[in-house]
């Protein structure tokens, strides 16, 4: 349970963006309520405290202008592969599962991931010519 909670832990650490923003105030125990910049727009203001405690590790910011991303209506937006930088076998009990390291072409920031090597071949062919 340990070894899956620090796996999930560097996950999530890999992907947090060290941003500065003004609270406004306090509006429970544990949720804040934040001033956020008009390029925004709808995004909820309200975030539990575990999304705002500082991130370790330096990030270069990048700004993105909001039109050159195509949101969808539930604000997020679709980032593609971009190559295939690595490849291992993940071994477990009673099997191997294939991975690949995934260099995505985010707007935001550019990010790595290890996918099944099956769901990558299946969603990006492309990139196994």
């Amino acid at each position: 349970m340990a070894e899956a909670q620090s796996r999930q832990k560097s996950y999530t650490d890999t992907r947090r963006i060290d941003l500065s923003f003004e609270i406004v105030k306090k509006v429970g125990l544990v949720t804040y309520r934040v001033a956020l910049p008009d390029y925004f727009g709808e995004v909820h203001d309200v975030f539990h405290v575990l999304t705002l405690k500082k991130c370790f590790g330096q990030q270069e910011l990048r700004f993105v202008d909001p039109e050159c991303i195509q949101l969808y209506p539930n604000l997020t937006y679709e980032t593609a592969s971009t190559q295939i930088v690595d490849w291992k076998e993940q071994r477990l009990r009673s099997k191997t599962i294939p991975l690949v390291k995934v260099s995505w072409d985010d707007p935001l920031a550019q990010y790595f991931s290890w996918e099944r090597e099956a769901d990558i071949r299946e969603q990006y062919p492309y990139l196994f010519l």
